[in-house]
């Protein structure tokens, strides 16, 4: 599996950085510059945690930015991890953004200054909150730490972000990427969404898939917290993976933060072709499954239950027997779901996984010619006619598939008051043991045709 897009290894643009201790605005710059806001900002310090990527671009000229999570001297929980990721990006981008406060100058910034000093040609020193022009005066004692560039700005007003764009387009140097063209883009692309309860491995998977520490790990509920992506191939098909943050119930969410998090991570339903619904596989699937479970198959999305830890509990006789069996009981709503047992953090079942992925994603974009669905219709009346009401009976004219991904049929009938929901569950059935749709949500719909041939 090869990671080709999110990555600052392998790239065919540059790169841009944005590094600061928490608070500066960091994430707020990031989403001034993309004009989108993709990284969550919050007064609350430490937010940003993974490194969050998007294309951007100068002049018409396609640069990579990055935001980082911030860097903190007294460091509890994951701050450890989060500022070695930190400087980890720092070695290989092109660009770094030392993003600074007017008002203060504290120990963690003049730490980051220290440790900048062998990147000092590649870093702008970028002032943040300049939101008046009494502040315009304190900007001159920034150039007593020794950059070339500074640069004054507020990135929550927008005000001088044209001279920061100017900045950086003078020290990129863009001739070192001529010639090199992006990976050809293949014929398909298919975006996973993983969600999940929190500590089910969804980064870890993220990370297995990508091949590389794209998302951070930690025991702790609620590490992640954007939603990072990052591209892999396999078998000649490209896929973006959403990593995103765990999704708890309602009563468990006590931080604005947090809950940001929990409904960008239920957005990314919208945005993804298949969900990959993580689950451990000790504990099985629970209430809050069901929950997603019912948001995913309301869209019609794809969804393969991938059951992490298998390797902790693959020695209990009828393990997944039992497990298959309890889905299918408890959880009727995902009976055409696929379960695939892996180990996340040994990689044990990632190829069976991609495949169940792959199969999942084909079925959602398949699509039956007319003739075929009704001439398999006249069959399954044949086997089984529309039941009778105490007044009329019902007739079934015709079929046609109206959609893909999601998938949706629309069979005409004589009448559509009344009729009987268990023919329609038989109808289902039929459609997925017959045309092959065993492992995706159907949506099976009935329209009346008047007695002039009309369809209303």
């Amino acid at each position: 599996m090869k990671d080709s897009k999110s990555s600052i290894t392998n790239r065919t643009m540059p790169t841009v950085a944005i590094i600061g201790r928490p608070n500066v605005g960091k994430s707020t710059l990031f989403n001034r510059l993309i004009h989108k806001r993709q990284a969550i900002t919050d007064a609350m310090p430490g937010v940003t945690r993974d490194p969050i990527f998007a294309q951007w671009s100068i002049n018409d000229r396609a640069v990579e930015l990055i935001d980082t999570g911030g860097v903190k001297l007294d460091q509890e929980g994951l701050d450890a991890l989060v500022t070695a990721k930190s400087y980890e990006v720092l070695k290989e981008a092109d660009v770094i953004i030392l993003l600074l406060d007017i008002l203060d100058v504290t120990p963690e910034d003049e730490t980051l200054i220290e440790a900048l000093r062998p990147y000092v040609r590649k870093t702008m020193l970028a002032v943040n909150k300049i939101d008046t022009p009494k502040r315009e005066d304190l900007l001159w004692d920034y150039y007593a730490f020794g950059y070339e560039h500074v640069v004054g700005l507020s990135a929550e007003h927008g005000l001088g972000i044209d001279t920061v764009e100017e900045t950086l387009e003078k020290m990129i140097d863009f001739s070192a990427y001529e010639g090199i063209e992006p990976e050809p883009t293949v014929e398909r692309e298919i975006r996973i969404a993983v969600l999940g309860k929190p500590n089910t491995g969804k980064s870890t998977l993220t990370n297995r898939l990508l091949g590389r520490n794209a998302s951070i790990v930690s025991a702790i509920p609620g590490t992640t917290r954007d939603v990072v992506t990052g591209d892999f191939s396999y078998k000649g098909t490209t896929y973006t993976v959403l990593d995103t943050a765990g999704i708890r119930r309602k009563s468990k969410v006590d931080e604005d933060v947090e809950y940001y998090s929990v409904n960008r991570a239920i957005k990314t339903i919208d945005e993804a072709d298949i969900i990959f619904l993580m689950v451990d596989a000790a504990l099985g699937l629970v209430e809050q499954d069901k929950k997603i479970a019912s948001l995913i198959v309301k869209k019609g999305k794809g969804v393969v239950i991938v059951l992490n830890k298998w390797d902790l509990v693959k020695d209990l006789p009828n393990q997944m027997d039992a497990i298959k069996d309890r889905t299918r009981f408890m959880f009727p709503i995902l009976s055409f779901a696929p379960l695939v047992p892996i180990s996340a953090e040994t990689g044990e079942g990632i190829d069976k996984l991609i495949s169940a992925g792959w199969g999942v994603w084909k079925q959602l974009n398949t699509r039956v010619e007319t003739s075929r669905l009704n001439k398999s219709l006249q069959l399954w009346l044949e086997h089984y006619e529309p039941p009778r009401g105490s007044k009329t009976f019902y007739k079934i004219y015709y079929g046609t598939q109206t959609r893909t991904a999601p998938v949706e049929f629309l069979f005409f009938v004589n009448r559509s008051k009344g009729f009987p929901s268990g023919y329609l569950q038989y109808m289902t059935n039929a459609i997925r043991r017959d045309l092959g749709f065993t492992s995706i949500p159907l949506n099976v719909e009935i329209r009346e045709r008047n007695r002039r041939g009309r369809d209303e």
